[in-house]
């Protein structure tokens, strides 16, 4: 298939069939999901930075624990946020039975 700039573009629909929920409802709530979870990095990262000095004063397996947020916490935390994203992206997606659909 060659993409031919002359075709027009079709019109975006906001329901799949008549009946279905309306994709501008899965947008928002994919929207929103990411907001949330970008939010949750933010904070992570912001946090870990901004409190390093008060974290010193906490120990955690002999090592301060900025030390230990900084070289593993976060990161694992990071993991965590990636594979709850595609959990729930997953859930979503079936919800919307858009799982396995054909994009052309």
């Amino acid at each position: 298939m060659r993409f031919d700039p002359s075709d027009p573009a079709p019109a975006p629909s906001e329901s799949r069939e008549a009946g279905d929920i309306p994709i501008s409802e899965y947008w928002r709530k994919t929207r929103r999901l990411t907001w949330q979870l970008m939010s949750v990095w933010f904070a992570l990262t912001f946090g870990s930075i901004f409190f390093a000095r008060e974290l010193m004063a906490l120990r955690f397996f002999g090592w301060p624990l900025s030390f230990y947020m900084v070289a593993q916490g976060v990161v694992l935390l990071y993991t965590a946020i990636i594979a709850l994203y595609a959990y729930r992206m997953k859930r979503l997606d079936q919800h919307f039975k858009r799982g396995n659909a054909n994009v052309d």
